[in-house]
């Protein structure tokens, strides 16, 4: 992919930093219960979203509700921590792991989301992880999780791979996660609180529209902690969002960039973002879980109809993340 293509990819964020206008639209909700016996149908319920509006829920989906709740619980506990404790696993530079604070600008605001994360991405947490003293049990829970996301993930690429012509297990391969090269990621983030906040604070974004750079996006809400919206690729232009609250039970799935380019762009990636609490919504602090489907970085993308060169799923995320930069600094 030439660069000039990769700042096209982001032409669509670019334009897209005002209010526009909400607008109903079915998310689609898929059931994942009976999987494997239910495989062909699953799967075309998947491809009829993802070739659509790119984004859907599924119900059914083999994690326990009472594992999503604790997994929240210790999030909370992380953000409590004292700001200096968390200072000390800052995010390094070039790599998706580690706490950031306010640090994320989106090209379609141009200033930072009000929010502050911590990301894990299991080769690159040497030093990283609050210590048992701090925070106990924490990593543990957490990389538990992270393996319950993973393995949903995979499941729901391995239809994609199905429609694809790959075999079932084209993409848990590409997501190896025992290889060095991984860099899927489960990310946690905490929107501040706008309660007792000044009117001028409602101008910006919780987070800026954006597309995500990877396979698939499995997104954890809290229900009743709404501010989703999002955009179809293919209504990129149109400036009309769709707001989509969190259900308990349900799970909010989102194709990528890389997904989209792997499939020739038949897979639609998708616009998203989260707007600022309306007056009678709840005003409180919020907290997000997604898990990022990446493929490791020596992965092999070749789309099946052949539209683009070769590329490594490593080449491909620093090239976009490249030029989300330098469309930030232009």
């Amino acid at each position: 992919m030439t660069n000039q293509t990769t700042l096209a990819e982001l032409a669509k964020e670019a334009t897209i930093g005002g209010e526009g206008t909400t607008v109903e639209r079915e998310v689609p909700t898929i059931d994942l219960s009976d999987f494997d016996s239910r495989k062909a149908e699953i799967a075309d319920a998947l491809w009829a979203a993802s070739t659509d509006i790119g984004f859907f829920q599924v119900y059914n989906h083999g994690i326990a509700q009472e594992d999503i709740d604790a997994a929240f619980d210790t999030a909370w506990q992380f953000f409590e921590l004292p700001r200096e404790v968390k200072a000390q696993y800052p995010m390094p530079k070039g790599t998706n792991a580690g706490w950031e604070f306010k640090a994320q600008v989106r090209p379609s605001t141009g200033t930072p989301d009000n929010k502050e994360s911590y990301q894990i991405t299991r080769p690159n947490m040497g030093g990283l992880w609050p210590s048992e003293g701090e925070l106990p049990g924490f990593q543990e829970r957490m990389l538990r999780f992270e393996a319950q996301n993973w393995q949903l993930g995979m499941r729901i690429l391995s239809c994609f791979a199905l429609k694809m012509g790959f075999e079932e297990d084209f993409f848990a391969k590409a997501h190896d996660p025992s290889s060095d090269q991984y860099q899927s990621t489960l990310r946690l983030i905490h929107y501040m609180s706008m309660e007792n906040a000044q009117p001028e604070d409602f101008k910006s974004w919780r987070a800026g529209a954006h597309s995500d750079f990877d396979c698939l996006t499995i997104l954890h809400q809290k229900e009743g902690e709404g501010g989703l919206q999002v955009c179809p690729g293919k209504d990129a232009a149109s400036g009309q969002w769709t707001d989509v609250p969190p259900r308990t039970g349900y799970i909010t799935c989102n194709i990528g960039d890389m997904l989209m380019r792997w499939s020739d762009d038949q897979l639609q990636s998708t616009l998203h973002r989260v707007r600022m609490p309306r007056p009678g919504e709840y005003m409180g602090r919020r907290l997000s879980l997604p898990f990022f489907c990446q493929a490791n970085r020596d992965a092999l993308m070749v789309g099946p109809l052949g539209k683009y060169e070769p590329m490594t799923a490593g080449d491909y995320l620093t090239m976009r993340i490249n030029a989300n930069f330098a469309a930030i600094k232009g």
